[in-house]
């Protein structure tokens, strides 16, 4: 096993320990790779042989240094590849670390009869596909002909399914990579119909995205709303904006607008999730200038909330439908 996927148990809108939690992870090796909000994924192969620790080892140092420094506990999935160690950590719990096996025997039997859907890349509408035929676990797609797989998909899709099926990973850490979305969920504690606290959680999870995008120095080009209901369905809605931007208030805007296009009468909903996503270095967008004092007020309150935050924690300055 040479490589981690680390998953920090930071609370509700708290990425002020991040950039603390990834340093500790780079006093192992410099071939760590961020994965906001909450996980990071760590090459060691070289650490391995530099400190004479298997990477268990490595996992268990960093749980208990994360705990005695920041007081987080952290989930961590390990094993040959980042592939599989993405899988492992969605088994692994606080504590223990999930660890798979690098010799193929044990990776095929870790993936055989998982379901398909549980391969990283593998979508809704493909996955529905495969179980069309037949194809509902790991096991069987990797059985499957390759030629069969790609007339089912495409010929890209069907050998990368063939490849990851097979246990081959040929994915890599990649230190200091820039993500190219950001997301987060707001669940709610039973089943809600209520309209107001869809649109409460909506208002947290747009408050958060963009402060994390202006902590980042980026920009989203495309908001996309999925809605979790009771039944374990769920509805996902795109929207591309006029413009780049980070800024909360048009988030909030384009959430909301997201969220009437469903036409939601007495739907239960479960959770609702945001993710921002073509993210750009905010010095490289462009901004359509305005006259408008009111745009121009609400960015510089924007500015004066986010070092508020920033110096007494992320619930210092919030609006007052959150703070209720």
């Amino acid at each position: 096993m040479t490589i981690l996927c680390v998953r920090f148990q930071l609370p509700p809108m708290y990425e002020a320990a991040l950039p603390g939690l990834l340093g500790l992870l780079e006093e192992f090796t410099p071939v760590t790779e961020a994965l906001p909000p909450d996980r990071a994924l760590v090459d060691l192969r070289g650490a391995e042989r530099y400190f004479g620790r298997t990477a268990v080892e490595f996992a268990s140092l960093i749980r208990v240094r994360a705990l005695a420094r920041y007081g987080i506990d952290c989930a961590i999935g390990a094993g040959p590849g980042p592939m599989l160690a993405r899988m492992a950590l969605r088994e692994a719990v606080p504590g223990v670390t999930r660890v798979v096996p690098g010799e193929p025997d044990a990776v095929a039997e870790f993936l055989a009869e998982r379901p398909v859907g549980a391969l990283p890349g593998v979508g809704g509408a493909t996955a529905r596909t495969l179980c069309e035929y037949g194809l509902d676990t790991i096991g069987k797609v990797a059985a499957a002909p390759l030629s069969t797989l790609q007339r089912l998909t495409s010929a890209r899709t069907g050998r990368e399914l063939h490849e990851k099926a097979s246990g081959i990973d040929r994915g890599r850490v990649v230190p200091n990579a820039t993500s190219r979305s950001l997301a987060t969920e707001r669940p709610f504690s039973r089943d809600e119909l209520d309209p107001s606290l869809h649109r409460r959680a909506l208002l947290c999870a747009t408050e958060e995205l963009g402060t994390r995008l202006r902590a980042l120095e980026k920009v989203c080009r495309t908001v996309t709303l999925t809605v979790r209901y009771a039944d374990r369905s769920s509805t996902t809605r795109s929207r591309t904006l006029k413009e780049p931007t980070a800024h909360s208030s048009a988030l909030t805007a384009t959430a909301y607008a997201l969220y009437e296009t469903l036409g939601l009468q007495r739907a239960r909903v479960r959770a609702v999730g945001l993710r921002a996503e073509g993210l750009t270095p905010a010095e490289q967008a462009s901004h359509q200038l305005t006259f408008d004092p009111v745009d121009e007020k609400v960015r510089r309150i924007e500015e004066v909330a986010d070092r508020a935050r920033a110096k007494f924690g992320p619930h210092a300055v919030m609006p007052g439908t959150l703070a209720a």
